[in-house]
Parts: C-alpha cells; sequence; structure tokens
C-alpha cells in the first residue's frame, strides 16, 4: 500500500514569491483578467476594462473571434511549428505587436518600462502611447528592442513634431498614427465612477485602497503619475496627469484629414501605420497614400460603439489592399487561436493592449510575460492541431466562418 501512495503522492515545490504563485493558477487571458480585477482598484479596472457607452463593439471584438470555427487537416508532420513570420523587415518569434496603451502606471508602478521589458525578451515590438507615463526615452534605456512611438493628430502640430524627433533620435522605427480620436469616446464606467487620473481621494477611494492594499501600497509609494511625453507643451505649467488630460482633450484635431497622414510621412523617416482603419474604402486611401502599414481597429471598443470588429475586416481589407501594405488585427485578441485565425484571413500580424494590461495588473513584468507565453504557447498548439507547421501555411482553407 506504502509503495502504491509513494507512486502517486508528490509533493508541489513550496513557491515562495506571491507574484509567481498567483500567475501559476491563470491557465488563460481571462483568469489574469479575473486576478487583475481583484488585486485592483473598482477604477482603475474598469478604466482599464471598460469601454463606449453599452460596450458592444467591445464584445463584439472578442465574439468575432470565437464565431470563426477552425478546419483542421490531420495526418501532418507537425512535429516542428513554426510560428515566426517577418514585419517590416524585421524576423518576429509570432505576428504580435504590443499596442499602445496609455496610463500603463495605473496597473502597476513600472508601468510602461515593465510591458517593454518583457517585449523586447519575447522578441516583439512594443508601441508606446503618445499619453504614457514613462517617456520615450525612459523606455528606449530599459529596452534594446524595436519600439514603435504612437502619436495622435494634435493641433499644436509644434508639439507633434518634437516628439517625432525625440522617438527618432530614440531609435523608434515606427510611428502609429491613431485616426479614430477626433473627439473622445463616452467611456460610462468612468462616468458613473466619476474616474479621473491619476485617482483623487475621496471616501470610495479610501475603501478601495483598504480593499485592495497591495496596489494602494506600491501607488502611494511610486512617483506621481504624469504624462510623460507630453506635460512641456501644458501651456498652463500644469504637470499633473488629470490636468494635462483635459488639455489633451482641448488638443485633439476634430479636422483632421489624409492631408494629416502626408505631413506625418514628410516628418518621418521610418515605417508610417495608420491606426483606426474600420473600412475597405479607407484601408484603400491609405495606400495611396503610401503608409507602411494599415492597423484595423475600432480602439478597444472605447471610441464609437458598434463599430464593426477589426477581425471581420480583415479578409476584405486583404482582398482590397493585401500585398501593397502590412495589415494588423488590432482587438479582441486573447487567445493563440485568435492569431492563428487573423493570419489565415491575410492580416500579417496581431495587436494586443488589454490583454497584456490583464498581465500587468495580475504580475506586473512577470504578468505580462505570462500573457506573451499563454499566446505564444497557444499558437503552436492551435497550428499543431490544425496540421499547420508554419505561419507560411496559414490560409482561408483553416477557418470556417460559419459556425
Amino acid at each position: 500500500m506504502l509503495d502504491t501512495l509513494r507512486s502517486v503522492i508528490r509533493f508541489r515545490p513550496i513557491e515562495l514569491d506571491s507574484t509567481t504563485r498567483r500567475l501559476q493558477r491563470a491557465a488563460s487571458v481571462e483568469d489574469l483578467r479575473a486576478i487583475a480585477r481583484r488585486r485592483l482598484p473598482g477604477g482603475v479596472f474598469d478604466y482599464i476594462d471598460g469601454a463606449a457607452e453599452d460596450e458592444r463593439a467591445l464584445h463584439r471584438n472578442s465574439e468575432a473571434f470565437a464565431r470563426l470555427g477552425l478546419a483542421p487537416r490531420v495526418l501532418r508532420d507537425v512535429s516542428a511549428i513554426d510560428t515566426t513570420t517577418s514585419l517590416f523587415g524585421r524576423t518576429l518569434p509570432l505576428p504580435l505587436v504590443l499596442s499602445p496603451t496609455g496610463f500603463s502606471r495605473i496597473a502597476d508602478p513600472q508601468g510602461e518600462l515593465a510591458v517593454a521589458r518583457a517585449a523586447e525578451r519575447a522578441g516583439l515590438p512594443y508601441t508606446l502611447s503618445t499619453m504614457g507615463t514613462r517617456s520615450i526615452e525612459e523606455v528606449r534605456s530599459v529596452s534594446g528592442g524595436d519600439l514603435w512611438f504612437q502619436v495622435y493628430v494634435w493641433r499644436d502640430r509644434g508639439l507633434v513634431g518634437e516628439m517625432l524627433e525625440r522617438a527618432a533620435a530614440a531609435g523608434y522605427s515606427t510611428i502609429a498614427v491613431t485616426v479614430d480620436t477626433a473627439v473622445l469616446g463616452r467611456r460610462e464606467r468612468d462616468v458613473r465612477r466619476g474616474f479621473t487620473l491619476p485617482p483623487k481621494i475621496g471616501l470610495d477611494t479610501i475603501v478601495d485602497g483598504i480593499r485592495n492594499p497591495s496596489w494602494t501600497w506600491s501607488f502611494v509609494r511610486a512617483e506621481p503619475i504624469r504624462f510623460a511625453n507630453v506635460r512641456s507643451g501644458a501651456d498652463d505649467g500644469s504637470n499633473t496627469a488629470v490636468n494635462l488630460s483635459q488639455y489633451i482633450n482641448s488638443q485633439f484635431d476634430p479636422s483632421l484629414s489624409w492631408d494629416d497622414i502626408d505631413w506625418f510621412r514628410s516628418r518621418w523617416n521610418g515605417k508610417v501605420v495608420v491606426k483606426g482603419i474600420q473600412s475597405v474604402a479607407d484601408a484603400r486611401i491609405a495606400v495611396d497614400h503610401g503608409v507602411d502599414g494599415i492597423a484595423l481597429s475600432n480602439h478597444g471598443g472605447r471610441q464609437l460603439d458598434d463599430a464593426p470588429a477589426p477581425i471581420e475586416l480583415v479578409a476584405p481589407v486583404a482582398d482590397a489592399v493585401g500585398g501593397r501594405v502590412a495589415i494588423l488585427c488590432d482587438g479582441g485578441v486573447r487567445r493563440g487561436s485568435d492569431i492563428v485565425k487573423a493570419v489565415a484571413l491575410g492580416a500579417d500580424a496581431c495587436m494586443i493592449g488589454r490583454a497584456y494590461l490583464y498581465g500587468l495588473g495580475a504580475g506586473g513584468e512577470q504578468g505580462v510575460t505570462h500573457v506573451l507565453d499563454l499566446l505564444a504557447e497557444g499558437m503552436r498548439r492551435t497550428m499543431a492541431l490544425s496540421g499547420v507547421a508554419s505561419v507560411k501555411e496559414l490560409d482561408r482553407d483553416l477557418v470556417d466562418p460559419g459556425r
């Protein structure tokens, strides 16, 4: 009997690191979302998790992936799975780019620095947001990887030009021009909570702080959250995030047009991606304006509710402009199988934002790495089970649109 018990009873080693213990229980991005929800104050989590109005676009982004089935082939040699691909002349270990997300330090004090380090270790590009809480130079100081810089079309072209010069000097390879923010979407979770950046102290904040002691302790010990890239442009001399956000909102240019893309093209010698394309017609126009890539994106559902899900646009856009411009699918990616579906339909790569923010909120830099590992493993597993050995073999025959 003792021999039988010894054969089946094995005690797992005791893991002393609390973050590692926490992440070991996360089998998916959704698990990380649940952990982040427990660890972060309600207003902070809702800022990361929420979207515009009734949040239909947010849910449609992921549901559109779920509606797509796969048509696997069997008895194929999948002993060696190759997920590598090429984007803008660089080899990537998998077709994935980390999207820009503002205010990352509300999820973890290291914020953008943690994400950039995790992206470099994974060999993936990381896109720093104009509204990031770490500067262009700070992020470059911790990362030797491929860095992109996201820019908005603002009224103050001098400030934008200055940031482009700084990004070029710091060796950023690509700019992503966000074009879906002529005005800000109405994020009603934030409205209901009265959420501000940084969070203002009130009774609800105190209660949240008591419920989330680890986040609160990290937050109060860290330096104040600021817009690290644009605070010098605030004409009132303020450099606090909450006041600067009001300044930035007033500076978004509702008169932006395709001429602005020409302006960016003339000021930037690297690659130019237009982020926020939501129609085949605009994809064609983007190509005519000489951009290098288009990101099919509805801003994570945070701008126009009822906007199309990016994955639904991949095939028709690929038919219209495929081969002339890189196509990125940005929105709703939660599993490696989602990346497989997008590439099979014609995307060159996917982008993720919320997914890595869940990881950041759940476990800091380790959490971001966990997300990237989950997606990479999921992509390899999906390809193997689908009878596909390399990214080059992915095509539309694999995707069943009628499930």
